[in-house]
């Protein structure tokens, strides 16, 4: 593998990984509401 493509390669994996990780906490803070809570007229 060249220079170039080790580079590429790191940076999309971080980006990738950033992102997950970034979702899991803003889904720890702003949690997802239970459809049990949901009124009738909008569960689809």
């Amino acid at each position: 593998m060249s220079t170039s493509a080790i580079i590429f390669m790191i940076i999309s994996m971080l980006l990738i990984w950033g992102g997950l990780l970034l979702a899991v906490l803003h889904l720890r803070k702003h949690p997802d509401i239970p459809m049990q809570q949901l009124p009738d007229d909008q569960i689809y």
